[in-house]
């Protein structure tokens, strides 16, 4: 592996870590202190209900990313994958700086929750755009038979970007008390995302433009309208690509975002130990992120995000068996134990999407698809688990829920032609 080859790999991984931090940051203070601070009146009147409300506020930006796939997409093929990568990274940093500086419900009224809720867009956006951008910066520098493994990497930001933000979560709430935590505490990990904004810009900036798409538009190959090429030519993919991402990002938001304020608020575990848990499972969802993409490099795509799919689907069930015996240890050994099935459905992503669409349409093609997937999948998972939750009264409902957005993915991953080794390029002579 060359010194380039190394920048490739780390300014993608640095940047979807950085992203990811910021976009997870916001999901875990929501459901831990955004009810209290942001909807006091509610709160005040219906605790459950404020905690709705507010993992509600999750699945609002999710609406708001194709808007930034669109044009993340539009720009990317035409501009590059590199430029729309750096602006998403400053307006992702931005929006979160902004969020803990932002004063509560108790200082400007109904000023704060409106406030709270247009960074969250702007966070959403972001994060609609950034996608694409790192998974193809990835595959389309890396050697055909390592596209799996290569791609692997932007998508373990995720992980990390989970891993990072639990735990600087999970420092503060130790080193303050509880008053102390909601008073300040909550605020230091949004305003950390400033030093890694720059961090992130200086590693992206040194990486080069991704070698595809020099080569596209050397010989005049990329799209003056690639939108529209995208849903002429290429609307069954983007159909796919959207529904094979569903499970994965709904049971992915659960472990991001749900299973901190259930174990803490509803089966009432300390929240640093629930915490330390996450932390665990988003380690083992890094380790299987990584394979999974391995393993399409031998396997195949398709294979890889069946098996992936198949345990999580099994696991459902036993999964909030284990948590509801209220034992934190069984609890940690659930999360780590669905953090397989999470990367196997997960590692392959990048490749898969990248060799379902041709050059001149692949950033639109993978990010809208993307974007589109998380609507559909975990935009509002949170709030639908916690719904169920209170409408059943019982969290074995949240499985099956789950299982029936798997057998959703199975069927769209199972329609793809597997395209593992497809040619990215487009061979043939230069357009007159």
């Amino acid at each position: 592996m060359t010194g380039e080859d190394r920048k490739v790999l780390a300014g993608t991984l640095a940047g979807t870590t950085i992203e990811w931090y910021d976009f997870f940051i916001y999901a875990q203070a929501a459901g831990l202190v955004f009810g209290p601070l942001f909807l006091a009146p509610l709160n005040e009147r219906a605790p459950g209900l404020a905690t709705l409300v507010s993992l509600a506020t999750i699945g609002v930006s999710f609406l708001f990313r194709p808007l930034g796939a669109v044009l993340a997409g539009r720009f990317g093929d035409r501009l590059g994958r590199k430029r729309m990568l750096v602006l998403t990274l400053v307006l992702m940093g931005a929006a979160t700086t902004a969020i803990g500086l932002l004063p509560t419900y108790g200082s400007i009224g109904v000023a704060a929750p409106i406030a709270l809720v247009l960074l969250r867009v702007a966070q959403g956006f972001s994060a609609g755009g950034e996608w694409g951008g790192a998974a193809l910066l990835a595959v389309e520098h890396a050697p055909r038979d390592r596209r799996g493994w290569w791609g692997a990497f932007p998508q373990i930001g995720v992980p990390i970007g989970l891993i990072l933000a639990t735990g600087v979560l999970w420092v503060m709430s130790t080193v303050t008390t509880p008053e102390g935590f909601r008073a300040w505490g909550w605020r230091v990990p949004f305003l950390l995302s400033l030093v890694l904004i720059v961090i992130g810009y200086l590693v992206r900036r040194a990486v080069e433009e991704s070698p595809v798409f020099e080569e596209l538009r050397r010989r005049a190959r990329t799209s003056s309208a690639p939108l529209r090429d995208l849903f002429r030519h290429h609307s069954r993919n983007v159909l796919l690509t959207a529904l094979i991402f569903v499970a994965n990002n709904a049971a992915g938001y659960l472990l991001i975002a749900y299973f901190i304020g259930y174990g803490t608020t509803t089966l009432g575990l300390p929240r640093s130990s629930v915490l330390l848990a996450t932390v665990a499972g988003s380690a083992g969802w890094l380790v299987f992120t990584l394979y999974g993409g391995a393993l399409s490099d031998r396997i195949g795509r398709v294979r890889t995000f069946q098996l992936g799919y198949a345990l999580v689907f099994v696991w459902m069930i036993p999964l909030f068996l284990l948590m509801e015996t209220r034992d934190i240890r069984l609890f940690t050994v659930a999360v780590v134990v669905l953090s397989v099935g999470l990367g196997l459905s997960y590692g392959p992503m990048s490749a898969l999407y990248a060799e379902m669409f041709p050059g001149p349409v692949r950033y639109s093609g993978a990010a809208i698809g993307y974007a589109l997937g998380a609507i559909l999948g975990g935009a509002f998972a949170p709030t639908i688990a916690q719904a169920l939750v209170q409408g059943t009264g019982s969290a074995l409902s949240v499985g099956a829920y789950i299982m029936a957005l798997c057998v959703i993915s199975l069927a769209a991953v199972t329609a793809v032609k597997e395209p593992k080794g497809a040619d990215l390029g487009l061979p043939g002579p230069p357009r007159a």
